[in-house]
């Protein structure tokens, strides 16, 4: 009986240390997963800045031409005269085709060219919008560009619809384009879209670094939706 009660005794502490051992084990493979957990970061998009593009961008049709007849060319009466043009005129893309940083839109009343200053500047503009993309880990998008160069004739014909193309038009010395605010050209379908307000809001804050560097003068234009920019230099 004596035998019987020390082999049971025996067994119940063997029990009691191998439950121990097995909490114990638990517990020290359990303390990897909390400090993986631990040091896993979600990655957060850069702030962006919501500037008030209205009351930014106030440079009115006199400074803008001002700043035109210095650099610009010659107005021209018809299409007819650009490959003659009094300077030098540069191509900007074609009809919604990626340029290098920008993409032209289906133009009506306007021709795709600039002088070399302006070109220039659109470039530079597109650049810096694609690389605040990227910095504040956005999709990939382009500026659309809705007007650039009017002759005599186009301003004549768009004079017919659009109040604000009057006889002393900035698009006549090929220094001038604008750029839609509402839209933007998508350069994958695969990513999840951007909100158009953030696309405006970033594209706002490049022009008006660009601006404070003397690049250009900016007109917020409300009616038709874009922003009005002519080169400086």
């Amino acid at each position: 009986m004596k035998k019987s009660i020390s082999k049971l005794l025996i067994l119940l502490m063997l029990s009691i240390v191998l439950m121990s051992l097995s909490c114990s084990n638990k517990e020290q493979g359990s303390e990897p997963a909390v400090e993986q957990q631990e040091s896993v970061v979600p990655r957060k998009p850069n702030k962006i800045l919501y500037l008030n593009a209205n009351r930014l961008f106030r440079d009115d049709n006199d400074t803008h031409l001002s700043a035109a007849v210095k650099i610009g060319i010659k107005p021209l009466s018809s299409r007819d005269g650009i490959k003659n043009a009094s300077r030098e005129l540069q191509p900007v893309g074609g009809a919604m085709r990626f340029g290098e940083s920008y993409v032209v839109d289906k133009l009506t009343h306007s021709s795709p060219f600039l002088v070399p200053e302006a070109a220039q500047l659109l470039q530079d503009i597109g650049t810096a919008f694609h690389d605040s993309l990227r910095n504040k880990h956005l999709p990939a998008y382009s500026i659309i560009v809705t007007s650039v160069l009017r002759t005599d004739a186009d301003v004549k014909k768009l004079s017919r619809s659009n109040v604000n193309a009057s006889k002393r038009s900035v698009h006549c010395y090929g220094t001038t384009f604008d750029i839609t605010y509402n839209r933007f050209a998508k350069h994958d379908d695969e990513s999840v879209d951007a909100r158009a307000v953030d696309l405006k809001a970033i594209l706002t804050e490049v022009l008006r670094d660009l601006r404070a560097q003397g690049r250009c003068y900016v007109k917020y234009e409300v009616k038709q939706a874009c922003f009005h920019i002519t080169t400086r230099k």
